[in-house]
């Protein structure tokens, strides 16, 4: 009984009476997970920020290579960023924001006619299948219908809905204002992580180095650099393809002359920041806006999108963002499907580079048990020499064997061969 073992005694213990604890008290663990969750936040979102903003920083850095001041060109590459960053979500919103309003009007103002129409190719279509007709009279209530009061309720029923999303909306907004504290806390982090990246990345190998051993440590830092880089080859390789994507839409709207092109592609372009799935979305929203205006477009531009989301899907998506990370596009896609089942939007956005680095850790492992068994090479080829069963091998000689003893006791006895 030394210190190690009472050590490891009570660390048990305590992790005993810790799990108890989690497993009984599950309402008061949420709460107080909570409550630092609150707490936190503003820091984890400020970290967040920083390391998605360290991509285009270092972008910048090698820019300004020039300046020899390592401070100076710190300082300038960040106002660089942030930006940059600006300019991008300010053409967002004059692209969606004025369009969006402009939509909304027009929806607004074509729905009555919209319905009208479709009434009138209903009674047209009922009135060319006569067999049709009779049935719905037999079955309903067709003659005593009141069209002009349906059409009605249906335009009251989309104006009230109009109005409860927009009402929704402003009360979002308003609630979203008493986050401005947390949001300019949040900044004021991420512009001190991103000035003093170096010197935290230095603070956190001390500590590491000064808690564990060497080893391990040494290997920790190591799978941290190779996940911080597929990190960041995920972020440039998606906006990179939600980029080629919108471009995609634009200029195939842009052919075949359908109406809303600047929005949808827009919309499409930032939903599809979610990978694989994302732009459905925007196919839902551009669809419901072409629909009122055209519905034979509405359903061209659906066939569309199912065209371009399967080119995208299987050759653009994991060409861009699979081999800016190293992960082959097969394993992309199951990363995708499994981060969405398990975390949702976040799960898909942390599940590919999270595969990807274990799928190098994997080759690397690997390769390491494959040289310390000295595995003939031309077995791992795509396509093996043919290969010897170790059973069969073992079933002949027992088989050759056996016939060698009978062909001497034959020998000795004198008996004939079969």
């Amino acid at each position: 009984m030394n210190k190690k073992t009472l050590r490891s005694i009570f660390l048990g213990v305590a992790g005993c009476i810790v799990l108890y604890w989690l497993l009984h008290e599950p309402e008061r663990v949420g709460a107080i997970l909570s409550r630092f969750g609150g707490i936190f936040s503003p820091f984890l979102v400020g970290a967040t920020l920083a390391f998605i903003l360290n991509v285009p920083l270092r972008a910048f850095e090698r820019m300004l290579s020039g300046v020899d001041k390592k401070g100076l060109r710190r300082g300038l590459a960040i106002l660089l960023t942030f930006l940059s960053v600006l300019v991008v979500l300010a053409g967002v919103v004059w692209l969606l924001v004025p369009r969006l309003g402009q939509t909304v009007e027009s929806l607004l103002n074509q729905i009555p006619g919209f319905l009208i129409r479709t009434r009138d190719d209903i009674r047209h279509y009922l009135d060319s299948n006569p067999e049709l007709m009779e049935w719905l009279k037999e079955h309903t209530d067709y003659e005593n219908i009141n069209w002009s009061g349906v059409i009605q309720d249906a335009v009251t029923w989309f104006t009230g809905k109009l109005g409860n999303i927009v009402d929704g909306t402003i009360s979002t907004v308003v609630s979203l204002g008493n986050g401005v504290f947390n949001g300019v806390v949040s900044l004021v982090f991420c512009l001190y992580c991103l000035g003093s990246k170096d010197t935290l990345a230095r603070q956190g190998r001390k500590l590491i180095y000064a808690l564990f051993p060497e080893k391990y440590c040494d290997e920790a830092v190591r799978i941290l650099r190779m996940a911080n880089s597929t990190f960041s080859n995920f972020i440039s390789g998606q906006c990179l393809e939600a980029v080629i994507l919108g471009l995609m839409f634009a200029v195939s709207m842009s052919i075949f002359r359908m109406p809303y092109m600047p929005l949808v592609s827009v919309i499409i372009a930032v939903t599809a920041l979610v990978p694989i799935v994302g732009a459905f979305v925007g196919c839902v929203l551009g669809a419901f806006f072409i629909l009122v205006d055209n519905p034979l477009q509405a359903v061209w531009f659906v066939v569309l999108f199912l065209i371009l989301q399967q080119i995208e899907g299987n050759m653009i998506y994991p060409r861009v963002v699979g081999t800016s990370i190293g992960l082959p596009g097969m394993w992309v896609l199951v990363a995708v499907a499994v981060g969405g089942d398990l975390m949702g939007i976040g799960g898909m956005l942390l599940m590919i580079p999270l595969a990807s680095v274990l799928y190098a850790l994997t080759r690397e492992y690997a390769g390491k048990r494959l040289a310390a068994r000295n595995v003939d090479p031309q077995k791992l080829e795509a396509q093996p020499p043919e290969l010897k069963s170790h059973f069969k091998e073992k079933r002949r000689k027992k088989r050759e064997q056996r016939i060698l003893k009978k062909m001497r006791r034959q020998e000795e006895s004198g008996e004939p061969e079969e």
